[in-house]
């Protein structure tokens, strides 16, 4: 489990020195971030897909980025030293976020 928090916590370290708008501010916020954002996408995000399921049906599956950005800025909101400037920069984010963490996991 540290491990993947570890993982986590180089994932946005890069997604923010990738993306203009997303800033982490120092070693303890990128943790509590990654840790933060764990606990949001295992328990908030499920529920919240389940409730928005039929727009998400609506929009071919599309709408799940908009979910993953929100659950990106709602992390945010929560961590003092994590900064998502706006919607699209935290959908974009959640995107790349997503791809360096998984290319890391599968790497390791």
């Amino acid at each position: 489990m540290l491990g993947r928090l570890i993982i986590s916590m180089l994932g946005l370290f890069i997604t923010a020195a990738i993306i203009p708008g997303i800033a982490v501010n120092g070693i303890w916020a990128g943790f509590f971030a990654a840790l933060i954002l764990g606990v949001v996408n295992g328990i908030i995000k499920p529920v919240f897909t389940l409730l928005t399921l039929p727009l998400t049906i609506l929009t071919l599956g599309l709408f799940i980025f908009v979910i993953n950005g929100l659950m990106f800025m709602l992390s945010a909101a929560i961590v003092p030293g994590f900064v998502v400037s706006g919607i699209f920069t935290a959908i974009f984010g959640s995107i790349v976020f997503g791809l360096l963490t998984g290319w890391i996991h599968k790497a390791l």
